[in-house]
């Protein structure tokens, strides 16, 4: 007998709701017919891609009406794209995930970039970390009676989850509850929290990596491209409706391919791009700053992340973030970059 997993059971169901309802559009030798789509995203430096769609026009050049939304956070963009109000997002790759494992339909069809987090602590820790390094965590809490406190974005984001993953199977050094305290707190907070003595290290993205290094009391204890090499970070992932317009999947693709040219071609501007939407006290001499970081790395080919995408995933689901582990075929669509590059 044939078993069928939860998971691809809700997207049977929600791939037969869409339609019923029609909101699929009418197929034709091209795919799906549709006339508008909604592009999320969140304001953060690894999008860069996005701000440079935006900035240069590229949206404005596809063969359907856009709208682009603004979220402030990852969490509030997937439960608006697990509503179907958005149609495409920039956004996490493991929330992807999580949208997979609940019975969503969510395919990633590019990657954003990779090894995106620098690990900012004190300069106390990073001393003691050279000296001992993963005995770091259990000599800080003999000398200061408490765990050690990193601040990182929800649970189940990206550098939420790289964090936990250095802490368990890079360094080996225990389950991350029983070594560190975690504070949520929001990229652009991490500044000032870190500045203010609440925290005394965090899992951080650019630009807020290069701020705080800025500050003769903090240093870069590690980068995620050593902790987990070649790690995702976001990507351009889109609903059944987007995939089954071909021409329509195939053109953001393209776009997105642009603009990684663009990246790296024109650093600078891609960087003012950044500065001017995400704002939030982000300069784009700031920008241009962390340009030059090993944490700027943008691609857009989705197979550059396949096989990390994977080891990711079981991990995930091992800390129970998702039911099940998801498999590259759930999870991405090669086609339409493929067929643009052809």
């Amino acid at each position: 007998m044939v078993q069928i997993s939860r998971r691809r059971l809700l997207q049977k169901a929600g791939a037969t709701a869409i339609a019923a309802t029609g909101i699929a559009g009418c197929l034709g030798q091209g795919g799906a017919s549709l006339d508008s789509v909604t592009v999320a995203y969140v304001p953060i430096y690894p999008n860069m891609q996005h701000f440079v769609m935006q900035e240069e026009g590229y949206y404005d050049e596809l063969s359907v009406d856009v709208t682009v939304e603004r979220f402030s956070n990852g969490p509030s963009l997937v439960k608006a794209f697990a509503s179907g109000d958005i149609d495409v997002a920039i956004g996490g790759v493991t929330p992807a995930m999580v949208l997979v494992d609940r019975g969503a339909n969510a395919t990633v069809l590019t990657a954003n970039g990779r090894n995106a987090f620098k690990v900012m602590a004190t300069t106390d820790i990073a001393d003691l970390y050279g000296q001992v390094g993963s005995d770091t965590f259990e000599q800080f809490e003999a000398e200061y009676g408490r765990k050690m406190r990193f601040g990182a974005p929800p649970d189940g984001s990206v550098p939420d989850v790289v964090l936990r993953y250095w802490i368990e199977r890079d360094l080996g050094v225990g389950d991350f509850d029983t070594v560190v305290t975690k504070s949520k707190i929001n990229p652009a907070r991490s500044v000032q929290t870190i500045q203010a003595g609440d925290i005394d290290a965090t899992m951080i993205m650019e630009p807020f990596a290069t701020i705080i290094g800025r500050d003769e009391r903090f240093t870069e204890l590690e980068w995620s491209g050593s902790i987990f090499p070649g790690h995702p970070m976001t990507g351009l992932f889109v609903n059944q409706r987007v995939l089954e317009a071909t021409e329509v999947a195939q053109s953001l693709v393209d776009a997105h391919i642009r603009a990684t040219q663009f990246v790296n071609a024109n650093p600078n501007t891609a960087a003012a791009h950044a500065a001017s939407v995400i704002g939030s006290g982000v300069s784009v001499e700031l920008a241009e700053a962390a340009m030059q970081s090993r944490a700027a790395d943008f691609i857009s080919d989705p197979r550059q992340i396949v096989d990390q995408t994977e080891t990711m995933s079981e991990y995930v689901a091992e800390v129970g973030n998702i039911d099940e582990a998801v498999e590259s075929d759930e999870l991405f669509a090669f086609e339409p970059y493929e067929s643009v590059r052809e």
